[in-house]
C-alpha cells in the first residue's frame, strides 16, 4: 500500500511517518509539508491513501482534499486531527474525504484504518464517528412511517448498530467472535443491501428507517 502523509508540523510529521514506516506491506511515498506542496508533489508519485492534516498553512486539509478528489478520484483521503469540530468534520466529508482520524491514534490503528479505507470504507476514530452521528441526526429529518428492513439478517443489524458507534473492524470482530473477514464481507452485504459505499451513508439510511 503507497501512503503520502500531508503534515506541517514537524514533530508530529516525523512521529506519524515513524508509525506508517513501521507498518508491514506499507510504503510511505512523501511528505508534504501544506496542501499546495501536496498537489505539487502527487503526480509524481500517487498514493493510494493519503493521510492529511486538516489545518496547514497557504492551503489547508479541506481545500486540498477537494482538489485530489477532482484530478485523482481514485485516491482515499484520511483526514488528521486533535480534535472533532463539528463544522470541519462535515467539511471534510463534502470535499470528499474517504475516513477522519485523531493524531494520537497508534500503529496498529493506522494500519487497520489505511486497510479499511482501501476496502471502501469510512475509518473514524470513535469520538469522531460519533460526532459525525450527531452531524446526521442534526440534518437529517427521519421519517415517520415508511420504514424499509432492506432484508437484513440479525448479525448484519448486529454489525449495522457496532459501526454506528464508531467501532473498528477489529473491535467488532472480538465482540462478536468472528473474524475481521467476516466482519468485513458482512459490511460489503450491508453496503450492498442499502445501495451505499461508505458508513456515514450506511448509518444514515439505517436511521431515516429506525433499523438503529
Amino acid at each position: 500500500m503507497k501512503v503520502a502523509l500531508a503534515e506541517d508540523n514537524p514533530n508530529l510529521a516525523f512521529i506519524i511517518s515513524k508509525n506508517i514506516r513501521s507498518l508491514e506491506n506499507t510504503e510511505l511515498l512523501f511528505v508534504a509539508t501544506n496542501g499546495k506542496d501536496l498537489l505539487h508533489k502527487i503526480p509524481n508519485a500517487i498514493p493510494d491513501v493519503i493521510l492529511i492534516d486538516i489545518n496547514m498553512p497557504i492551503m489547508d486539509g479541506i481545500e486540498a482534499t477537494r482538489r485530489i478528489k477532482i484530478h485523482f478520484p481514485q485516491v482515499k483521503i484520511i483526514m488528521l486531527t486533535v480534535f472533532d469540530d463539528e463544522d470541519k468534520i462535515f467539511q471534510s466529508i463534502l470535499a470528499g474525504a474517504t475516513g477522519y482520524l485523531l493524531k494520537d491514534e497508534k500503529p496498529g490503528r493506522i494500519l487497520e484504518a489505511l486497510n479499511e479505507a482501501m476496502e471502501g470504507g469510512a475509518p473514524m476514530s470513535p469520538a469522531i464517528a460519533n460526532k459525525a452521528l450527531q452531524i446526521i441526526r442534526g440534518k437529517t429529518q427521519m421519517p415517520k412511517q415508511g420504514n424499509i428492513d432492506f432484508d437484513l439478517t440479525k448479525r448484519e443489524l448486529e454489525i449495522l448498530h457496532e459501526i454506528s458507534t464508531g467501532h473498528s473492524y477489529q473491535s467488532i470482530a472480538a465482540q462478536l467472535f468472528i473474524s475481521s473477514k467476516t466482519v468485513s464481507k458482512h459490511i460489503e452485504n450491508i453496503y450492498l443491501k442499502l445501495q451505499v459505499h461508505n458508513k456515514l451513508d450506511a448509518v444514515k439510511i439505517a436511521q431515516q428507517n429506525n433499523l438503529l
